[in-house]
């Protein structure tokens, strides 16, 4: 695992931040796991790639992860390999995570995964997240998704998760004003607002715009 990058990407925000020996463990057996797992779930093989696409891009989050409560609770939708919540697990154990994907294998190598790392508390769900949300209501206290859906079908199957105040927040590419133009009948039927759009430079040359949207 290229360690140097997520820690030169850690410095050059300006966050002060960085990681410590086990947390940069944790996430270089994950990317292991990911890699050797028996069934393909991800097409980025090379180190310096991983580093940026999987770890860089889910650490991308953690600003807003770190306005939340104690207790709040995250749910990672359509979560594939595990980004962005297994990283964001591995930066802050604090912050109680849920991965919800609707591929029963995914779901079965998160568990033993997550179980390897140490992290026994993370629920691993197979379901697609309309019924979850049709099951357990609006209980999380923010929604993270990435590149899972256009901006209008996400805020759909998604906004039902998250609690009055809390928060979605949807990974997507460089340019999102159409997607949030389509999604804005959806979002006011939901009682969803866009608070902000956040550009994310991930390295030199990749730029990802994090749409946050808050519950009324």
């Amino acid at each position: 695992m290229r360690r140097d990058i997520i820690l030169d990407w850690l410095k050059d925000r300006g966050r002060g931040e960085s990681l410590s020996e086990g947390q940069l463990s944790l996430m270089a057996r994950y990317q292991e796991m990911v890699l050797s797992a028996k069934f393909n779930l991800t097409a980025i093989r090379g180190d310096e790639d991983f580093a940026v696409k999987h770890f860089v891009d889910s650490l991308s989050l953690l600003p807003w992860v770190d306005k939340l409560s104690g207790d709040a609770r995250v749910i990672d939708v359509g979560t594939g390999a595990g980004f962005p919540g297994v990283p964001i697990k591995i930066a802050r154990p604090r912050v109680d995570i849920t991965l919800l994907d609707s591929l029963l294998k995914r779901v079965h190598f998160l568990r033993g995964a997550v179980a390897e790392l140490g992290f026994e508390d993370v629920e691993c769900i197979h379901a697609r997240a309309e019924e979850h949300a049709k099951r357990k209501g609006a209980c999380y206290d923010m929604v993270v998704a990435r590149a899972v859906a256009r901006l209008n079908t996400l805020v759909e199957y998604a906004l039902p998760l998250v609690k009055p105040g809390g928060l979605l927040l949807a990974m997507k590419g460089p340019d999102v004003s159409a997607e949030i133009k389509d999604a804005m009948p959806i979002l006011d039927k939901l009682g969803g607002v866009v608070r902000e759009v956040e550009t994310v430079e991930i390295s030199r040359v990749i730029r990802h715009t994090v749409v946050v949207i808050a519950v009324r």
